[in-house]
């Protein structure tokens, strides 16, 4: 039985690789050696999950591989790009043979799913922290930016929002055995199995949508992925949308346009949904701004893939007046301006 650092990567990490004509050298040497396409730009990402931060302690090793594949690969489609190599850091506690052949298992799974090679990384003792380092293509000069947005622009997102918070919150009352339902009106026990499943699956097994990402290619002015919360991750947009232009930039959003799945609906109370939706993160959809001028390109190519989204709002000129504050989100309700204090997961806050 393997024990050691080395018969650990010999074991779960350099069989069942993908193999592509771009990896030189990959595992095996101290760098790997790749080729990068002429014509191409490479695009690099890199994202840690940290047990009892990003995953609960008892979470599947399945599910923790297919989440940590996913949220980088979402990223790479928020650039529009194509997923290419892979290097992983893994810090475990102990050895455990059982934890690291599922999680290897799923690893590889959705790498060869996203057609993407494992070309190395590193192995230590300690805390469980998992860090993947994905790098892929995008065609020279058009990949997605977050900087591109403008006044006029319109706001979309793909699927629904709010589902993995929601997922979140029943692992995390299963696990105390108990529930907030009297304070949070949320009513769990009449909540259907296969919502209930849904909703846990989208915390658990995100989908990256790199088919969107790479269909807003030409068609997009600026695109995000929405790791923080829709709150959170529209205001990175308008930040350095506002400092590339030169002029300062706000969002209007209208809250009875935002995509709430039929689970999420039956899980918690109507007022609570933009809680969730706008401030929940973890749902790795793609929010991105398109010019009216490109709103009809947009609407026949992602009826043609069969893609999901939904126009949420709209993208303005911040009102110079002193009560208006810098990047504000402005949120209405049919239409009619409302209150609404929202604040996405931020890690030292």
């Amino acid at each position: 039985m393997a024990t050691g650092e080395f018969d650990l990567i010999g074991q779960y990490f350099t069989h069942k690789l993908v193999s592509r004509d771009d990896v030189i050298a990959g595992i095996g040497d101290d760098c790997a050696i790749l080729s990068v396409p002429a014509g191409k730009q490479l695009v690099v990402t890199t994202d840690t999950m940290v047990i009892g931060v990003h995953f609960l302690a008892d979470a599947d090793p399945v599910d923790v591989a297919h989440k940590l594949v996913a949220v980088n690969i979402s990223d790479i489609a928020a650039m529009g790009g194509q997923p290419a190599w892979a290097s992983l850091a893994l810090t475990l506690p102990n050895y455990d043979s059982g934890w690291l052949s599922a999680f290897s298992d799923s690893l590889h799974q959705q790498l060869h799913r996203y057609g993407v090679s494992l070309i190395g990384g590193d192995t230590t003792k300690g805390q469980m922290t998992l860090t993947l380092t994905l790098q892929g293509f995008v065609e020279q000069g058009k990949a997605l930016r977050r900087c591109g947005a403008q006044a006029g622009d319109l706001i979309y997102c793909s699927g629904t929002i709010g589902d993995a918070a929601a997922g979140l919150k029943l692992l995390i009352d299963a696990d105390k055995k108990t529930t907030e339902k009297l304070t949070e009106n949320i009513d769990e026990e009449s909540l259907a199995d296969a919502d209930k499943d849904f909703l846990i699956a989208r915390h658990q097994r995100p989908t990256a949508r790199i088919a969107t990402g790479q269909a807003l290619i030409g068609i997009a002015s600026s695109c995000i992925d929405l790791s923080d919360g829709l709150a959170s991750d529209l205001k990175h947009i308008l930040n350095v949308s506002s400092r590339v232009s030169g002029v300062a930039l706000s969002a209007n959003i209208e809250l009875s346009a935002l995509p709430i799945s039929t689970a999420l609906q039956s899980y918690v109370s109507k007022a609570l949904w933009p809680q969730y939706a706008l401030a929940g993160g973890d749902d790795y959809e793609l929010l991105f701004t398109v010019s009216a001028e490109n709103q009809a390109q947009l609407e026949t190519i992602m009826a043609e893939q069969g893609l999901p989204y939904s126009h949420i709002g709209e993208i303005v000129n911040v009102e110079q007046t002193e009560k208006t504050e810098t990047q504000q989100i402005h949120y209405f309700n049919d239409k009619q301006l409302t209150s609404l204090a929202l604040q996405g997961w931020d890690h030292f806050q």
